[in-house]
């Protein structure tokens, strides 16, 4: 008996930590299916986050494929605007220019009825000897230059140029004064008068003094009505002119004009290297 009452606290003792380690392996495990568990629901939020992430980009993808083609068709109606723009720019341009020839063609036509009318005599004459014959050998002036009813001023302009073009200067100078006596009024005025300057300029031998009173009408009678370059262009031309016909001063004054007047053009340009190799002389 008292063997057995020893050996009951030895037992107890020695199955003491066999009952902890099986109460601690439980713990364990109810631990491990714990965090399964939990694990198993993070993988289905992470599931559900990945569905949704995935809705989301494709949605976003949608988006910008969307954004993409609505750019594209609001670069191709820019496009489409800007090419119609043009073409109206184009048409308004081409309408201006219809309206413009018109308009000289009226002028044209205008011109040619007052020449026609200057052009009739008022009077005849008196014959040598008539009585109330003042001074018998009187004579009444010339008549104008007529422009035939009708005429385009601007295919008059355009054969003289051709002819000026071809070296045909003696028919170029009288096409050009023809142009000036019907259609003193027009803009092309001012470049017929240079292109007359140009053929005395040009012509073999040249006529510098012809050319000189050309260019000088340019820069006087036609300054308010010429477009373009033509101004500038006669004097420098006058000048050149001035220096063949050896009058320096007066060529250093045309260059000096082009230069003020019309600085940055290339006349004004041509006309300051005239004048440095003036001054070194």
């Amino acid at each position: 008996m008292k063997k057995t009452a020893l050996l009951l606290p030895l037992l107890l003792l020695i199955a003491s930590p066999s009952f902890a380690a099986d109460k601690q392996h439980l713990q364990m495990m109810a631990e491990i299916r714990l965090l399964q568990e939990q694990q198993q629901q993070l993988q289905q939020l992470l599931g559900g986050l990945q569905d949704t992430l995935k809705a989301v980009t494709t949605k976003l993808d949608e988006q910008a494929a969307a954004n993409r083609k609505a750019m594209a068709d609001q670069t191709l109606a820019v496009n489409n605007i800007g090419d119609n723009v043009r073409v109206l720019r184009e048409k308004t341009d081409e309408t201006n220019v219809r309206i413009a020839s018109v308009s000289q063609e009226i002028e044209a036509l205008r011109q040619a009825v007052s020449s026609s009318q200057q052009a009739a005599p008022a009077s005849v004459a008196p014959q040598p000897g008539a009585p109330g014959s003042g001074n018998p050998t009187s004579t009444s002036p010339g008549p104008p230059p007529v422009i035939p009813p009708g005429a385009s001023p601007q295919r008059m302009f355009d054969t003289s140029f051709d002819d000026y073009s071809a070296g045909r200067f003696d028919l170029a100078i009288k096409g050009f004064e023809t142009f000036i006596a019907g259609f003193p009024k027009l803009p092309q005025a001012a470049d017929a008068e240079y292109n007359i300057g140009m053929s005395y300029y040009s012509m073999q031998p040249p006529n510098w003094p012809a050319a000189r009173d050309a260019f000088l009408k340019v820069t006087t009678d036609f300054a308010q009505q010429a477009q373009g370059s033509v101004v500038s262009d006669a004097y420098y031309k006058l000048g050149q002119t001035y220096e063949r016909l050896n009058q320096l001063d007066a060529a250093k004054q045309s260059y000096q004009t082009a230069v003020q007047k019309f600085p940055g053009s290339q006349a004004a340009t041509l006309a300051t290297s005239a004048l440095s190799r003036l001054t070194r002389r």
